[in-house]
């Protein structure tokens, strides 16, 4: 934790601020270990503190060694200020994208003589950059997910439903050594595979349908990102054309992708290919985001990104094609930058078409 602690208060001598104050649960877990739900950071140049309720202190003693805990009761405005006089804070940074307007006029009314400077990202940026424990963690979730699809998907038999297939995802993911799942498992079927966030429901999966299924396993707090789809049965020409096209443009883009590109870059890989067939309009969402502590974060692989990729990043690789009222497919891993090239985390089997 102490390599994180100086990169942020490099990034505090780089915005002239005294200190910084983290309410982000992810970022608050990433800087000082502490895994409880309540919690504050307040880090300068001299000190790093974590102020929680009488629930976590004992926790965050054990988890936080790096920082002085301290146990704090009732709103900012009662513990807040007396903290940032012994810090001797003027200048503060505060998350602005985690912070609502009522907390923030707290804040304001609990620091009256500090200037308050809004943060975007400001810890995000320097989770782009996964350590290797860091990567060894999310390389573990993703294990966890390749084995539990694969054994699923060669139970899969036509009747079932889709909350069933999502159901029996869950359970092997977490029997399998998953402390909880990364997000909720997405499973869509015929026309739903069209939905690219669809949830799961009592539909039943027929002979020949496709299924798109999203599903990704925790690890020490780290996730991972797994989308295939499946087809009961006899694909159509359609399906396998559609299906081949996507599968181009995602094998493609692993291949191409480099260190130095930009984001924006990476993502045209795979949306010229997409476009070239004809289906540019059905590939609506970016081609990857990164992958971590959180279930989207830095890098995002969009059409509008600025970012540069770089060797340790973590993100997915998904292209997709959707159409309303037929279906859809999704072909993700998640992938790390590694010697200045793409290489898979997750490496479950894909349908030959």
């Amino acid at each position: 934790m102490k390599n994180r602690l100086q990169n942020l208060r490099d990034k505090l001598i780089k915005k002239d601020l005294d200190a910084v104050f983290i309410t982000q649960a992810h970022n608050r877990r990433y800087l000082s270990g502490f895994h409880g739900t309540a919690g504050y950071l307040i880090i300068s140049q001299q000190k790093a503190i974590l102020a929680t309720d009488f629930r976590y202190t004992e926790q965050a003693k054990d988890e936080a060694p790096d920082f002085e805990i301290h146990r704090i009761t009732g709103n900012i405005q009662t513990w807040l200020p007396a903290f940032a006089n012994e810090l001797g804070i003027k200048r503060m940074g505060f998350e602005g994208g985690d912070v609502n307007y009522e907390f923030f006029r707290q804040l304001r009314r609990a620091l009256t003589s500090i200037k308050l400077v809004s943060l975007s990202s400001f810890v995000e940026e320097i989770r782009t950059i996964k350590e290797p424990e860091e990567i060894d963690f999310i390389v573990k979730a993703s294990e966890i997910t390749d084995t539990a699809f694969e054994y699923v998907e060669s139970r899969l038999n036509p009747g079932i439903t889709e909350k069933q297939v999502a159901w029996e995802l869950e359970k092997a993911m977490r029997e399998n050594g998953s402390e909880a799942i990364a997000f909720d498992v997405i499973v869509g079927s015929g026309s739903n595979a069209a939905l690219p966030h669809a949830k799961p429901t009592d539909r039943i999966i027929n002979e020949g349908d496709a299924i798109v299924v999203d599903m990704g396993a925790k690890y020490r707090g780290y996730g991972s990102d797994l989308t295939r789809t499946i087809c009961l049965g006899n694909p159509t020409e359609k399906y396998k054309g559609i299906y081949n096209i996507v599968l181009k443009a995602q094998q493609t883009a692993i291949a191409k992708i480099s260190q130095g590109m930009t984001a924006k870059a990476a993502d045209a890989i795979a949306r010229k290919i997409i476009e070239k067939a004809g289906y540019g309009e059905a590939f609506g969402h970016s081609l990857g985001h990164g992958v971590g502590f959180a279930e989207h974060e830095l890098p995002f692989l969009s059409p509008n990104s600025k970012e540069k990729l770089s060797d340790s990043m973590v993100f997915t690789v998904e292209p997709g094609i959707y159409l309303e009222g037929w279906g859809g497919v999704r072909i993700e891993d998640t992938v790390v930058i590694e010697n200045g090239k793409v290489k898979p985390i997750t490496k479950a089997r894909k349908m030959t078409c």
